[in-house]
């Protein structure tokens, strides 16, 4: 949908006014490897895609925030001033959790009404969510800097915290900073190599050397929802816990290297526990050798360490599931892909892999039409590049 029909759409939903319409846009993003790594102070390689969610905006001369979505019959009007009344939405809450996290960063937030088009296909894994999260805080943000006269552009490295809290401390979903961090600042074509313990992070130019990013939807709508989700940020801090003792100086598990672990891994008596701790601590060496590879041209080991990645989301971290495994099986079939995992939480959602350009068409053909006969369900493929993060666009 171009802007000038999500202009149209907006006008048909809140009618004119004298205030002009705006566009803010944020990614959605895939994670090339390090996953489940974020919200253990690990090392994460996404790059934000070409996906996104587009906001238009007009601001109110009152309290109140009007939410509408181009692909859904629901409206929300909510009041700036309760919006505790608002967290059990069906939807919504993404955007008000925002509003309440930048009001308790001191921001002095006007009311808006706010249009959402999306290009990112919800519950896949590629971080609509955040998407949508990044986006409403810039438009807020900006909204309310210009309404004190302030006219530095906002700290996307901020909207990124401000995302993350409103998921963690509204929504309910104890998730990580990469998802936010990455929709925040991407840029095109290249991935960010991103420290998740202090958000130091380096944009590191992607030398696909003739291969594309192909991202496949399993098209299950993924389960993960927040009690696994927490389930494994528990495990793991509890494995943490047990390790700390042996390894002071560590803060988290990120801090831990693979040989400390291989060390120690014996105190940890609950098999279930030790292989959640050695998936994400393993899965940050995975993370460190990729930049590598990548820097240096090398696509043929960075493809073999995605596959190591998917082998420990699958059988230490438990998060992959018989349509996921079966994609990337599949796509390990075609010669001339160089590596496969799957990306984002798990229990359903998307694989990434690394596919020479000249077999993208068979490599969709194939693993299309094999991932049916075996699952019975139609995968949709997603060539992507990537592209850059939070901006105001349309000026």
């Amino acid at each position: 949908m171009i802007l000038d029909e999500l202009k149209n759409r907006f006008i048909d939903i809140y009618g004119e006014c004298g205030e002009e319409i705006r566009f803010f846009s944020s990614p959605g993003r895939v994670n090339l490897i390090g996953e489940h790594t974020d919200y253990n102070g690990g090392y994460v390689f996404p790059v934000a895609v070409d996906l996104s969610t587009i906001v238009a905006a007009r601001k109110r001369n009152d309290r109140q925030i009007n939410l509408a979505a181009t692909d859904l019959d629901i409206r929300v009007k909510a009041s700036l001033d309760e919006l505790d009344r608002y967290k059990n939405l069906d939807w919504g809450h993404y955007q008000l959790g925002v509003a309440d996290e930048l009001l308790k960063a001191g921001y002095d937030l006007i009311g808006c009404d706010l249009l959402y088009h999306g290009t990112i296909p919800y519950g896949a894994g590629l971080s609509s969510s955040a998407s949508i999260e990044v986006a409403t805080a810039l438009t807020l943000a900006t909204f309310a800097n210009e309404a004190k006269g302030i006219n530095t552009c906002v700290d996307l490295v901020e909207m990124a915290k401000i995302g993350q809290r409103a998921e963690n401390n509204y929504v309910g979903v104890n998730c990580g900073i990469m998802d936010q961090f990455a929709s925040a600042m991407g840029k095109k074509d290249h991935a960010i190599f991103l420290n998740c313990r202090d958000l130091s992070f380096k944009h590191v130019p992607l030398h696909m050397k003739g291969y594309k990013i192909v991202i496949s939807n399993t098209n299950k709508k993924r389960s993960l929802g927040a009690s696994k989700y927490n389930e494994r940020r528990s495990e793991c801090e509890k494995g943490f816990e047990i390790l700390h003792e042996k390894i002071p100086e560590a803060t988290c598990l990120g801090e831990i290297s693979y040989e400390q672990f291989n060390e120690y891994k014996h105190l940890i008596e609950n098999k279930t526990i030790r292989n959640r701790v050695e998936h994400v601590i393993s899965e940050d060496d995975r993370v460190l050798k990729s930049v590598k590879a990548l820097n240096n041209g090398n696509i043929e080991e960075f493809g073999r360490l995605m596959i190591e990645s998917h082998n420990s989301l699958r059988d230490l971290y438990e998060v992959t599931g018989n349509e996921l495994d079966t994609l990337v099986e599949e796509a390990l079939k075609i010669d001339g892909v160089a590596g496969s995992r799957m990306t984002g939480a798990g229990f359903g959602g998307c694989t990434v892999s690394i596919v020479r350009d000249d077999v993208v068409d068979e490599f969709k053909e194939k693993v299309g039409k094999n991932y049916y006969e075996r699952i019975g369900l139609n995968a949709t493929f997603y060539v992507c590049e990537a592209g850059d993060g939070a901006r105001e666009i349309g000026k």
